[in-house]
């Protein structure tokens, strides 16, 4: 064995004290021997993707016991990103993942844990536990919850997305309130993260590739319990080997490890939220994750499932399929995936996919016969995002790639909705929603209420819409985000005005904005910066030290010099 961290609060003569509130706890002079795991379990009663989570902690902690160790359950928050949807709460999700990071990192370090299982499910939590296991640097295993089962509906799957869409069918007329209520009743059948490849199923999937969580973490739906309850027994054990072998997430979270997740990504046309996520989650180890390189990796990486909202399948049919090793396995045919990362079982990556393959030919397509050549997300440049923007290609209408169209201007997304709900926007109108990025929202709100909106107004196909915010993983049109400099910062964005003609160019990677330069400089001299929408509270010293969306979002200490581009 090893030599413990926690030995730095159960040994010696001067540990009398702590001791003695480890026995008040129920420990054993045994079990101070032992290595002390923390289960990280960020269970929550608003959460359906969280609800069962209890259940998954007894599991883990039943494998750490069986190893040898001693768990000890510890809290994270977090938030339903479909609850915050559309209001003002949405401001506080991504600001959260910062919370859930800083807040791991002190519980861990505080009470000196040897190891840690972190059990989450939903959206900020997976990139904000990500974050803390490279931060403190001790033996980690994911074991997440599990994604939903699709409901039923008039002998179809739907999700959470239909849900939303519904609401704009309302608004157009096309349903009625009693089938309103219908879907809403159906979408959601039990708990685990809402049944499409959104931001959480995303994430959950990428943890799977970086080499932190158990095959079949990200794509065994929750509803399986004997099939979650083994996965769980066996993270329990495997973050006591972890210890006793001193494996840290450093050694397996590499540059190259990170390739693989934004190949994985880009194959199974994932959440464009990953485009904030991965840079975060790679700045804590000093990895550089520029968004050049998720469009060099898009460019050659084939299109290979079109999972909720770009198609009709949902996570349950990736899993019976052959799950995320069966999409690395025919990657690796193309040879873009680096077989020797490692991984938390032991085995690298090379090892773990040998023997997967591809089980519905109808949901992973093969790298010869692919969906798309390309990626499922673009990025994109212009005088509108001098540095960046981001769009869920995969999940864009053929006939929307390229499109020109009159700018409809709004400062926030509350302006939006209500012209949208008004009938105000016409058809190759090009919605553009401002000051609602990390600082100017400030938190970086998901438009997914005025996107599914659009799309259950049957206008997905005709009306574009760019923000400095983002997009939920659920949406889907020409939705183009992540755009900066923001407006906050004085990007162009904030110059835009009513009427001006937008030309987005998906293909060629182009956004741009049919204004000379001369015109552009004329207007930024009579700019002015509003007031910030928050002056108090967490929200307002979170503005303060969020960087931009090209590098993340991430927080950056007092005086560091953070430039992803570098």
């Amino acid at each position: 064995m090893c030599s413990l961290r926690s030995n730095l609060v159960k040994k010696g003569s001067t540990r009398a004290a702590h001791r003695s509130l480890f026995y008040a706890l129920g420990f054993t002079e045994e079990d101070m021997k032992k290595p002390m795991i923390a289960v990280v379990n960020a269970q929550s009663e608003v959460i359906a993707g969280h609800a069962h989570l209890d259940d998954q902690a007894k599991y883990v902690k039943y494998g750490i016991l069986a190893a040898g160790g001693v768990p000890v359950e510890v809290p994270a928050i977090g938030i339903c990103d479909g609850i915050a949807m559309g209001h003002e709460g949405m401001k506080y999700p991504l600001a959260s993942r910062e919370l859930i990071a800083d807040s791991v990192e002190a519980l861990i370090n505080g009470h000196a844990f040897d190891g840690m299982v972190m059990i989450p499910n939903c959206d900020k939590i997976v990139p904000g536990m990500l974050m803390a296991a490279l931060r403190v640097n001790i033996p980690t295993v994911f074991c997440s919850g599990g994604p939903m089962l699709p409901g039923r509906y008039e002998g179809h799957d739907i999700s959470i997305s239909q849900a939303f869409e519904a609401a704009g069918r309302f608004e157009a007329g096309k349903i009625d309130k009693a089938e309103l209520t219908c879907i809403e009743k159906a979408a959601c059948p039990g708990c685990g993260s809402c049944a499409g490849l959104f931001t959480a199923n995303t994430m959950n999937c990428l943890t799977e590739v970086l080499g932190m969580g158990l095959p079949g973490n990200g794509t065994i739906p929750a509803a399986f319990q004997g099939d979650r309850a083994r996965l769980a027994k066996k993270a329990g054990e495997t973050v006591v080997r972890l210890v006793q072998e001193q494996v840290l997430p450093r050694d397996i979270m590499t540059l190259n490890a990170f390739k693989n997740a934004i190949t994985v990504d880009m194959a199974i046309g994932g959440s464009t939220n990953t485009a904030l996520h991965l840079p975060a989650i790679a700045h804590e180890a000093g990895i550089r994750l520029p968004l050049s390189l998720f469009d060099k990796i898009s460019h050659k990486t084939p299109y290979l499932t079109k999972l909720s909202p770009g198609g009709t399948h949902h996570m349950i049919d990736l899993n019976e399929a052959g799950g995320i090793p069966a999409v690395m396995k025919e990657l690796s045919k193309l040879g873009l995936i680096v077989k020797s990362c490692r991984t938390v079982t032991g085995k690298t990556i090379g090892q773990l996919i040998k023997n997967a393959d591809i089980k519905r030919p109808d949901v992973i397509h093969s790298v010869e016969k692919p969906y798309r050549k390309t990626g499922g997300i673009a990025v994109l440049t212009g005088n509108i995002a001098p540095h960046c923007s981001v769009v869920k290609e995969s999940a864009v209408a053929e006939e929307m790639l390229v499109h020109e169209g009159p700018a409809r201007v709004f400062n926030s997304e509350d302006e939006a909705i209500k012209a949208i709900c008004g009938k105000k926007i016409n058809k190759g109108d090009v919605v553009v929603i401002r000051y609602e990025g990390p600082k100017g929202g400030p938190g970086m709100r998901e438009m997914l209420n005025p996107t599914s909106v659009l799309a259950g107004m049957g206008l997905d196909k005709d009306v574009a819409l760019l923000t400095d915010g983002r997009f939920s993983g659920a949406t889907r049109g020409a939705c183009i985000g992540h755009i900066s400099p923001e407006a906050r910062e004085g990007g162009n964005i904030a110059l835009i005005e009513e009427g001006d003609i937008i030309s987005i160019d998906i293909p060629n990677r182009k956004l741009n904005v049919k204004v000379s330069d001369a015109e552009l400089a004329k207007r930024r001299k009579a700019w002015k910066c509003p007031p910030p929408k928050v002056k108090h509270g967490y929200l307002a010293r979170y503005a303060a030290l969020v960087s931009s969306a090209a590098e993340g979002a991430i927080l950056t200490a007092p005086g560091e010099d953070w430039d992803i581009n570098k």
